[in-house]
């Protein structure tokens, strides 16, 4: 089978989370534009999905979203230059700096919550709660695996389905 046609016809995972992210966050984007948020791009969800109300260290933004470090500082940069977020010192380690949402940036956050929720009710109604509920949870296993095996500390990953259900389990060391 040609790749045209394998994309169409069956897609594989990577097609399929492409598809599905980038048609997510053009339904996602539109609506908070629509809203008064049309300075943002999807790159900007990288630190605003991940972000604490109380504020969230740029490395542990790096580790949620699975971006680099550097990537983060420059989203960091141009949300504060927007003014959705403000760097402040953390009280636990003056040294360290917390990347807080200003009040437009929860306003962003609330919002973008209510719209993802309304999304996903959307799709449980399509094609029913149960498979919706089972869809995710089965993704959530999907990713989890996913991203264990590519991480740098060596784990291997392993998926194991029994008769009740399908746990992930990571064993360190080769």
């Amino acid at each position: 089978m040609d790749r045209r046609r394998r994309a169409h016809e069956d897609p594989d995972l990577g097609m399929l989370a492409g598809r599905t992210l980038f048609a997510l966050q053009r339904g996602l984007f539109a609506e908070l534009a629509a809203q008064g948020h049309d300075e943002l791009r999807p790159r900007h969800g990288a630190v605003l999905a991940y972000l604490d109300d109380a504020g969230t260290r740029a490395t542990e933004l790096a580790a949620r979203s699975g971006r680099h470090k550097q990537v983060i500082g420059t989203l960091v940069d141009e949300l504060v230059e927007l003014g959705y977020v403000e760097r402040r010192r953390d009280p636990a380690d003056r040294r360290a700096k917390l990347i807080v949402p200003t009040g437009k940036g929860r306003d962003l956050i609330s919002r973008s919550d209510a719209i993802l929720a309304a999304m996903e009710a959307a799709h449980a109604r399509a094609v029913g709660e149960e498979a919706y509920a089972e869809f995710k949870r089965v993704f959530r296993l999907i990713a989890a695996r996913q991203t264990a095996l590519t991480t740098d500390t060596g784990a291997q990953a392993t998926l194991t389905a029994g008769a009740d259900s399908t746990t992930l389990t990571a064993d360190a060391g080769a």
